[in-house]
C-alpha cells in the first residue's frame, strides 16, 4: 500500500532544549490506541494541562467497548448499542482524535504513519492491545464461535438465545489470552441461560483452559468457582488447550491429541501484538517490554502499556488503566519540570460475574520477584452496583 504524503506537524521548534522552561504545548504526546490506556492516558493529561496539552489520540476502531459489556450483550443482559461509545463523540480539551490506521511506528524517530498522514511527537505511548486471531486455530471460524471480540460476542447473543441444549466447550486455544476470569465467567453464564430456559437437564458444559487453577494468583478466588463448577456440574479441564476443531465431528482436539465433542463451542481465539507494533522493532518474544516500575520501552520517551506488553501483569483493561495513569504523570512531571519519578506498583481489582445479578471482585498485586497477591471477596449485588458505577464513571470521564 502506497504510504500517505501528507506530514502532520508536531513539534513547535524540533531543537527546543527539553528542560524546565518547556509548557505543555511544547511535548506533543502521540497515543496509539484507544482502549482503557488511551483513553485515560489522555483524559489524565486534558484534566491536568486542559487545551494547553497537545495529544494525538489515534485509533482505526468505530467506538470503545468495555469486555465485560461483550459478555452482557452475549447473554441477552443489554442491547449493543447501549455498551458502545462512538469514538466520534470524543472532545477533550487538548486531546485531537485521529480515525485512522496506523502503517508504521518508527520508535528512534519517534514517527507515526498514517492513512491520514505522518505523525511525529516527542513522546510515543504504545496503546495498541493485542489482536484476536480466531483463523489460527483450525476449524474455529468454520464450527465454532469466538466471544472475544465486539463482533464475534455480539453475534452470539440470537445463537445462544434459541440454543436447544447439547454439548457446550468454552475452550481457550492460546497463551496468554486478556481477562483469564472471562471463559469461568462465560461457562457459568451458558449454565444460568440453560437453566432459566429449562434444557441444562440435556446439555453439558466443559470448560477448557491452560491455567493450573481459574485465578492462579487468588486461591479463594479459584476454590470458589472451583466449587461452582462442581455444583452446576461444569466439566473443568485445566492445564490444557484446544488446538483445532473438526466441523465434519463437531470434536475438539486438546494440546495432548485428547478429544471431546461439542454442539456449541465457544472459544477465547489466539492473541498476538499488533503487525505494525512487530514490525517497528519494539517486540521481544512476540510482547512489548518494558520496565516495570515505569513502563519505558528500549527506546527513550517511548511507553506501551495494557495487553501490547509482556510487563507481567495479566492482559485486562484495568491494569492497562492503572499503567496509563503512571504513564500520564510520567509525561505531567515532565512537563512541569519535575523529577519524574512515578512508577507502577501492578495492582489492578477484577470483576468476576458469577451469575445474572451475581458479582464477585478479585484484588491482585502484580510485583516483579515477588508471588503475586491476590484478594477475593465473595458475590454481593453491592459489587453489582459498584461494577456499574465502575463502568459509568470512566465513560463519564472519557466521553463526557
Amino acid at each position: 500500500m502506497d504510504r500517505p504524503s501528507t506530514t502532520v506537524s508536531t513539534r513547535r521548534s524540533s531543537s527546543a532544549p527539553k528542560s524546565s522552561q518547556r509548557g505543555p504545548a511544547d511535548v506533543r504526546v502521540l497515543v496509539l490506541g484507544a482502549g482503557f490506556g488511551g483513553l485515560e492516558l489522555s483524559t489524565r493529561l486534558s484534566e491536568e494541562f486542559g487545551p494547553d496539552i497537545d495529544v494525538v489520540l489515534i485509533d482505526r476502531g468505530p467506538g470503545f467497548v468495555f469486555g465485560f459489556a461483550k459478555l452482557d450483550v452475549m447473554f441477552g443482559r443489554a442491547a449493543a448499542d447501549d455498551v458502545t461509545h462512538p469514538y466520534a463523540g470524543l472532545a477533550k480539551p487538548g486531546v485531537r482524535f485521529v480515525a485512522t490506521t496506523i502503517r508504521s511506528i518508527d520508535p528512534v524517530a519517534k514517527r507515526v504513519e498514517t492513512d491520514d498522514g505522518v505523525f511525529d511527537g516527542d513522546v510515543v505511548v504504545v496503546a495498541l492491545g493485542a489482536d484476536l486471531v480466531p483463523e489460527a486455530t483450525p476449524g474455529l471460524l468454520e464450527d465454532g464461535h469466538e466471544f472475544y471480540t465486539v463482533a464475534g460476542a455480539f453475534g452470539l447473543r440470537d445463537l445462544i438465545a434459541d440454543f436447544d441444549g447439547g454439548r457446550v466447550v468454552v475452550g481457550v486455544t492460546s497463551s496468554p489470552f486478556k481477562c483469564p476470569p472471562a471463559p469461568s465467567e462465560c461457562a457459568l453464564l451458558v449454565d444460568d441461560v440453560l437453566t432459566a430456559r429449562g434444557v441444562r437437564s440435556r446439555s453439558t458444559i466443559d470448560l477448557v483452559m491452560p491455567l493450573p487453577a481459574p485465578i492462579p494468583p487468588s486461591p479463594d478466588a479459584s476454590r470458589f468457582l472451583l466449587e461452582e463448577f462442581a455444583a452446576r456440574d461444569i466439566g473443568w479441564h485445566p492445564g490444557r488447550l484446544i488446538r483445532e476443531l473438526d466441523p465434519a465431528r463437531h470434536v475438539a482436539t486438546f494440546s495432548d491429541g485428547a478429544e471431546i465433542g461439542y454442539d456449541l463451542f465457544l472459544g477465547v481465539p489466539k492473541h498476538q501484538a499488533p503487525e505494525v507494533v512487530v514490525q517497528s522493532g519494539l517486540t521481544e518474544d512476540g510482547w512489548v517490554p518494558v520496565d516495570p516500575a515505569t513502563l519505558e520501552t528500549k527506546f527513550p520517551d517511548v511507553y506501551a502499556v495494557g495487553d501490547v506488553t509482556s510487563v507481567g501483569t495479566p492482559k485486562a483493561g484495568v491494569f492497562a488503566e492503572g499503567q496509563a495513569a503512571v504513564v500520564a504523570e510520567r509525561i505531567a512531571q515532565r512537563v512541569r519540570g519535575e523529577d519524574v519519578d512515578r512508577t507502577y506498583g501492578g495492582r489492578g481489582t477484577c470483576y468476576l460475574q458469577v451469575g445474572a445479578d451475581a458479582v464477585a471482585t478479585v484484588d491482585v498485586t502484580f510485583q516483579p520477584g515477588v508471588a503475586p497477591q491476590g484478594f477475593f471477596e465473595v458475590p454481593s449485588t453491592d459489587q453489582l452496583a459498584q461494577k456499574a458505577e465502575f463502568g459509568r464513571s470512566r465513560i463519564a470521564r472519557w466521553f463526557g
